[in-house]
């Protein structure tokens, strides 16, 4: 089978790190886009990318992209697509517009007409139509308009690729598992230096950068969309499973550590990490971040602190901060310390130089991930030298 051309969605910031990763799955002409990755590849890579990424949120095969001027274009774009050599009438289905500048009034509407462009494709050809599922149907129809053309796909990953299947019934994160691991993987950390996440809430970064350092899939325990299409080769998925699975270094010595202030926060992490077997590789604690001591004399802390939820309004944070990068001096020199926050305040408030800045987004929601170097004693220093302060 020829190549296919693909769309790999991520969390905004993380386009770099997803296109790296879509080059070792063998995709083709992986060319960073806002929001995701453009790329080809053939069913091989698909399903590595599916199984493997660690930062995409879904694959995305194109089937067509025709030009439009009115919702009766894109009926036409839809209807033309030979639906039934994609997926069976018996599947249920899922229709998603999303768009930039285009000049159709109403998306809802849009929707609707693609919906009705598939049914009536298959009632043509085989009879009857295939149900609608807005809750867990077994195919996603996507479709992307801009001001002159609509792009259709067939969603190849179903439930969204952060949806790891490895948390048990512990629930979601509220930090989610892929924008968890780009944050691991921004700071360089792959498993050869201790770890350490200060305030680890229900554990997401902690189980991200376990499955990094032991070589464990995150899609291992998941299901995919790819499985429901007619070109679905379950050998092929057999082969790629089991490259996976030889890859995994599940007996490597690994180092990590969380602890929160917040019981509460701590069961739930202790419960996600052995639901994802991962127990024996994560020491926890209950501990106040102001009083940690570091664990080992130098190492990566990640942290994602709470922006006004868990420890109240803009005021008791403003006074947090100062005494977070007093802590931080007294006691993780030799430490690099990230920090992904909302509150842009941070990186003035801590005392210290950020020497990186990288804009991410949780969500819509604009973001920073701070890196700290600390250095004993030099906190002052490097602040008068005005240090290095770059936004990547």
């Amino acid at each position: 089978m020829p190549p296919q051309s693909f769309f790999a969605t991520c969390p905004r910031g993380l386009e770099g790190l997803l296109a790296a990763e879509l080059a070792e799955c063998g995709a083709r002409e992986a060319a960073p886009a806002g929001g995701g990755v453009h790329f080809r590849g053939d069913l091989a890579a698909c399903y590595r990318a599916n199984l493997g990424s660690r930062v995409a949120t879904r694959i995305l095969r194109r089937i067509a992209t025709r030009p439009y001027r009115s919702e009766q274009d894109v009926y036409a774009a839809a209807n033309d697509i030979d639906w039934p050599a994609v997926f069976r009438v018996e599947r249920s289905i899922r229709v998603d517009v999303s768009a930039i500048r285009s000049p159709l009034k109403s998306l809802e509407f849009a929707t609707l007409r693609i919906k009705d462009a598939v049914c009536d494709r298959f009632r043509a050809v085989v009879g009857t139509r295939p149900d609608v599922d807005t809750r867990t149907p077994d195919v996603r129809v996507h479709a992307f308009l801009d001001e002159r053309e609509v792009t259709l796909y067939v969603d190849t990953s179903g439930e969204p690729l952060y949806k790891r299947g490895w948390r048990g019934g512990v629930g979601e994160a509220p930090l989610k598992e892929n924008l968890a691991a780009g944050i691991v993987l921004a700071t360089g950390w792959r498993g050869d230096e201790p770890f350490l996440d200060p305030m680890c809430g229900s554990g997401t970064l902690l189980l991200e950068a376990a499955a990094i350092a032991l070589g464990i899939a995150p899609g291992a325990q998941r299901g995919f969309g790819f499985e429901r299409l007619e070109d679905f080769d379950a050998q092929l998925w057999a082969r790629v499973r089991d490259e996976a699975a030889a890859r995994e270094r599940r007996g490597r010595p690994v180092t990590l550590f969380g602890a929160d202030l917040y019981g509460a926060e701590l069961a739930k992490a202790r419960a996600a990490i052995g639901a994802a077997g991962l127990a024996h590789v994560v020491q926890l604690k209950q501990a106040n971040i102001l009083e940690l001591s570091a664990p080992a004399p130098a190492g990566v802390l990640v942290a994602n602190p709470p922006y006004g939820v868990r420890l109240g309004a803009a005021n008791e944070l403003a006074a947090f901060y100062p005494k977070l990068g007093d802590a931080l001096k007294a006691r993780f020199a030799g430490w690099r310390c990230y920090f992904f926050t909302a509150d842009l305040r941070l990186a003035k408030l801590i005392g210290l130089k950020a020497s990186r800045r990288m804009p991410l987004f949780n969500g819509p929601l604009e973001c920073r991930l701070f890196e700290f170097r600390i250095v004993a004693g030099a906190m002052r220093r490097d602040r008068e030298a005005g240090g290095a302060d770059r936004e990547t």
